[in-house]
């Protein structure tokens, strides 16, 4: 999306807005607009599918498709990172661009040779701050699904919330805390040692 809001045509100050937007929405209403969505009886999707004459789903209110209904509703909100490429994309060099096409490249000469290697100190900035995100869901656990159905959306910060809170074992939950913030330590620094092979930046260093 990044990609396509970043070229240069009329209307792209609104399509840009009109994708950012679903970010502004609070977390517990986008969570009650998306139960709606996802209501297997009314909701919008399966309202959709029986038009299309397709098959319907149970989406969070079933164990096999409740975690992938999920993962749906959060490509919803794709605008905080979708303008954090934008920007890494506004600093690309022009005239690298040019320097491809003279030498003959397409749009795909110039995407892999130029924009990729520019980009990839803001996709690893990107990717390491996903996946911490990953593991510290909790809005969608606690104000749709409540860990349910039959556990399949437990997610650990959920686990640990229920744990120090409705059951009261905050020891317990210190723990858990504990074992997270192992964990995501561990990930990032395997990534930041690993982003020497890939990232490539401007400095007089080149990585």
């Amino acid at each position: 999306m990044a990609l396509l809001v970043n070229h240069g045509f009329r209307g792209r100050s609104f399509w840009r807005t009109v994708y950012y937007l679903p970010t502004l929405v609070p977390a517990v209403a986008s969570a009650v607009l998306w139960i709606w969505i996802f209501n297997p009886e009314f909701g919008l999707f399966n309202t959709v599918l029986s038009g299309a004459g397709l098959p319907t789903s149970n989406w969070i209110y079933s164990e096999e498709s409740a975690v992938p209904s999920l993962v749906i509703m959060n490509t919803w909100g794709f605008g905080n990172a979708m303008v954090i490429f934008l920007a890494g994309l506004q600093g690309v060099p022009r005239q690298l661009y040019e320097a491809v096409s003279i030498d003959g490249g397409g749009a795909w000469a110039r995407f892999r040779h130029v924009t990729l290697p520019f980009m990839t100190p803001t996709i690893f900035y990107n990717l390491v701050t996903g996946i911490i995100g990953t593991f510290q869901v909790f809005n969608q656990a606690y104000v749709m699904t409540q860990g349910g159905p039959n556990n399949a959306t437990l997610f650990y910060i959920y686990y640990l919330y229920r744990t120090a809170f409705t059951e009261s074992n905050m020891g317990y939950a210190s723990a858990l805390a504990w074992v997270l913030f192992l964990i995501v330590l561990v990930i990032t620094v395997l990534l930041f040692r690993n982003a020497r092979r890939w990232v490539y930046y401007e400095s007089a260093g080149g990585r």
